[in-house]
């Protein structure tokens, strides 16, 4: 796999997360000129197409597609255009929000992934049954939830952006982006680096619950636009059935875990250990919302909406993205200024979600905002464009001290 692929991965996120800092400043100071709701748009399509799609590309691409195949120039030839439209939501979405471009940038994406599912599908060769049947799953809820942008111009036409059609249909894209691709995708990625080999039938359980589970969760999200109690009672049977799902998975790798984690460096060890607790934490959350009042106030309340996307995002999804590309020396372990740059990102991470659900606790027991939360949230939220800078600068020389070698050797 090309060098240059995992930088620009980083260099997505590294831009994703000024943007971030630049949304929490403007809490504490807003800027003239800059719209909140369009950078917002920016930074969430960044982060989720141009950071974790692509680096899902590059890991997918590295462990599943064989030799021969890597060969194919239509894969780098998809990858930059798939970057392309990247940069055009990320110079776009910011200036203009929802508009000609942005969308036209947003569909090129679309089309990408489309494409990239299709050469997947036919090229990859997963080793065993778990892999594959997780890697195919990833790919159909790529898909699937691309069904819910094509709803929204229906929805625009028909009702209007205020209307429950609208909101469900952005609902059902992220829900399947986060808990369908996403993380059928890491899960995929897990069973073939740390090579646990699982009894096929209790893994075909596990995977039965994961998928129900996923498909009647999305009835939470779309009880907040509909306030039907058949809503509620699907997404606890979904919850309780995702939460079977997790302790089959526990078990599934529990008797050969300490063998994949035990050689693994202090680093490596660290950003794992994040990523299985913030999915611990991401279980107990679904729990607690299952008591109904709390069920209405986790979508009202806007720090803990942010707080549960991040603790995904960064937490789960990140944590064991950063780990794959340690083990695989895409990023090095033993450079200290990589090092570095993660253990920052990760104290940035941890900061910033305590005070995000501090703050959310506080306005569910009517106790306002607390003392200077938009300036301390900003100071939080500084480590983590400051360690993926760590990161993206230590692989920008590795690539150019590569390619100085290279040339010298031809002379």
């Amino acid at each position: 796999m090309r060098k240059s692929w995992i930088l620009i991965c980083f260099f997505n996120f590294f831009i994703a997360s000024l943007m971030g800092l630049l949304l929490r400043w403007m809490y504490v100071a807003p800027i003239e000129g800059v719209n909140f709701q369009f950078l917002m748009h920016g930074h969430s399509h960044v982060a989720m197409l141009g950071w974790v799609y692509l680096m899902l590309y590059c890991l997918i691409f590295h462990f599943f597609v064989p030799k021969e195949a890597q060969q194919k120039s239509i894969y780098n030839q998809l990858f930059w255009v798939t970057e392309l439209a990247v940069v055009g939501m990320m110079i776009d979405f910011p200036a203009q929000g929802y508009a000609f471009l942005s969308i036209l940038f947003s569909t090129l994406h679309i089309f990408c992934s489309y494409y990239f599912c299709y050469l997947i599908w036919k090229d990859a060769q997963p080793s065993t049954f778990p892999e594959k049947r997780m890697l195919r799953t990833a790919l159909f809820f790529m898909v699937f939830s691309t069904l819910g942008v094509w709803c929204l111009g229906p929805a625009v036409g028909l009702m209007g952006k205020a209307s429950a059609f609208y909101q469900i249909a952005i609902q059902f894209f992220l829900h399947f982006q986060f808990n369908g691709w996403f993380m059928f995708a890491v899960l995929a990625l897990f069973f073939k680096q740390s090579r646990i080999n699982v009894e096929e039938k209790k893994f075909r359980l596990f995977y039965n619950f994961l998928v129900i589970g996923t498909i009647l969760s999305l009835a939470l999200p779309v009880s907040w636009s509909l306030s039907n109690p058949i809503f509620y009672w699907i997404n606890a049977i979904g919850i309780t059935i995702q939460l079977i799902s997790f302790i089959l998975f526990a078990q599934l790798i529990q008797s050969q875990f300490q063998t994949f984690f035990s050689p693994l460096s202090f680093i490596e060890k660290t950003v794992y250990r994040f990523a299985l607790c913030s999915l611990a934490l991401k279980v107990i959350i679904q729990l607690v919302v299952l008591v109904p009042q709390l069920a209405q106030v986790s979508h009202e309340i806007r720090n803990f909406v942010i707080g549960y996307i991040h603790l995904t995002m960064l937490g789960i999804i990140t944590g064991f993205l950063f780990g794959f590309a340690l083990q695989n020396e895409f990023l090095n372990s033993q450079k200290k200024i990589q090092k570095w740059g993660i253990q920052l990102f990760l104290m940035g991470f941890v900061a910033t979600e305590i005070l995000l659900f501090l703050q959310g606790s506080w306005l569910f027991l009517k106790s306002g905002t607390f003392p200077n939360y938009y300036q301390n949230l900003f100071l939080a939220s500084l480590p983590l464009p400051t360690g993926l800078l760590f990161i993206v600068g230590s692989l920008f020389y590795k690539i150019k001290i590569y390619r100085f070698s290279i040339r010298n050797s031809s002379i």
